[in-house]
């Protein structure tokens, strides 16, 4: 199936493939849009036919093109039931219509394929038909260092950040844990093949991690490139790939009319893994902060209020997609309740948004360190890692909300915040690190036409 306006071009054809997930679907096509930024290069975004109707046909670019290939994996709705096969079908079943799809792509032969890092069976294909592939790894480098190595003899080293932060070592952040085996060997062929790539891409800003950055391009040799944040409508001045509904022109009103940086922004992600006794927690604190919120509520949420919109006047409920970026960068957003998966991380550090942080599972503990310890100490965690299992209570919550939204010290996350975004955003005006690193990747890519 084909969707979107193509224009033919002479110059370098992407294939990009990203993990059928949301938190991997938005980073790619964050990247693809930068990259069609440049008239040179044409991007063929490739999408399982469930993704391609979630995602619509909003890329409006001349030069990017959305292909789809049959749902060979279950629905995006049932792999909270399981993960572990969701994932499994992903590496084993992915491949063969991928395949297919390759073959009928005569009309513009393929220079580079772009590929998720979970999807290692790319770098295979790519290498039987000769065609060069690039890595995009779409969570923090650091994670990707630990498990690429395992670290059993490196627990001392000292995890980078910028000179002027103070340095937590390895054995001070929680391991990326994975209850099945299986995953975690998965994972480690996944690394494997990526070194095998033509290079890795990094969706994080290189000035958080500059000596995790270098120690992956001395141990991988592989070409690497961090060109976070990756935002294209506030990066190189491309506009947004997807203009804003209709639906969400009330809650931009709504924010309007708040007091600046007085909203707290509650978001756990696309894949929620709470539990309705949680969640009701969760609503009895934000309501007794007594502070204004604008709370994006997944489907098992639903029976905790009416409906979408106003709660007793002091906040808002979402029960779908929402702006985030946007939500993110609006004077009234004060702070971000965040599950703190990398893509939210960067989205608010980017917007120079302090985060609560609320890690459910996988690299989000991670995460969550180095945002609350480490990066300038940008926020607070509400749920402590050790305590995982137990319920967070409405009384932990508001107090949480209280102290980033409310006191000196979350006055003081809120100055690192803004101080960081600032530094975030430097990087990829002209001359900035984040756009040598974009123009590097560009002209690596434009070398294997």
């Amino acid at each position: 199936m084909l969707s979107g306006s193509h224009k033919q071009a002479t110059g370098c054809h992407i294939l990009a493939m990203p993990y059928p997930g949301r938190g991997h679907i938005n980073p790619m096509i964050n990247l693809c849009t930068l990259l069609a930024s440049r008239d040179s290069i044409t991007i063929t975004i490739v999408l399982t036919e469930e993704w391609l109707g979630l995602v619509g046909s909003g890329l409006d670019r001349p030069n990017i093109r959305l292909r789809s290939i049959p749902n060979a994996v279950p629905s995006e709705h049932d792999r909270a039931a399981d993960m572990i096969g969701f994932i499994e079908s992903v590496f084993t079943k992915m491949e063969a219509p991928f395949c297919r799809l390759l073959d009928q792509l005569d009309d513009l032969p393929v220079s580079c394929v772009l590929a998720d890092t979970l999807l290692p069976w790319t770098t295979a294909v790519g290498r039987r038909r000769n065609i060069p592939t690039v890595s995009l790894w779409t969570a923090v480098p650091s994670t990707f260092l630990r498990l690429y190595e395992e670290f059993p003899e490196r627990r001392e080293e000292i995890i980078d950040d910028p000179p002027q932060v103070s340095s937590v070592n390895i054995a001070g952040i929680p391991s990326v844990e994975f209850k099945d085996t299986r995953i975690r060997q998965l994972l480690l062929e996944a690394f494997s093949c990526a070194t095998k790539s033509q290079g890795i891409v990094f969706t994080s800003f290189h000035e958080l991690q500059p000596r995790v950055i270098s120690s992956l391009r001395a141990k991988l040799h592989v070409p690497i490139y961090a060109i976070g944040p990756a935002i294209p409508y506030m990066s190189l001045d491309v506009p947004p790939s997807m203009p804003l509904p209709s639906s969400h022109e009330d809650c931009f009103s709504w924010l309007d009319s708040q007091p600046e940086a007085s909203v707290l922004y509650v978001s756990m992600g696309s894949f929620l893994s709470t539990s309705s006794e949680q969640l009701r927690e969760l609503s009895k604190g934000l309501d007794a902060s007594g502070y204004s919120y604008l709370w994006v509520a997944r489907k098992e949420a639903i029976g905790l209020q009416e409906s979408s919109g106003r709660i007793e006047g002091k906040g808002i409920v979402l029960r779908d997609w929402a702006p985030q970026i946007e939500i993110l960068g609006h004077p009234s957003t004060g702070g971000f309740m965040s599950h703190c998966g990398w893509n939210s991380c960067m989205e608010s550090m980017t917007m120079g948004v302090p985060m609560a942080a609320w890690p459910m599972h996988s690299d989000q503990p991670r995460n969550t360190m180095l945002v609350t310890k480490v990066l300038r100490r940008t926020g607070i965690a509400v749920k402590k890692w050790a305590a995982r299992d137990e319920l967070v209570t409405s009384s932990t919550i508001n107090t949480a909300i209280r102290i980033l939204m409310g006191s000196k010290e979350g006055d003081e996350m809120r100055e690192r915040a803004v101080e960081l975004g600032g530094a975030i955003r430097k990087s990829v005006d002209e001359g900035g690190v984040t756009r040598m690193e974009f123009d590097s990747f560009i002209a690596h890519i434009s070398r294997q036409v």
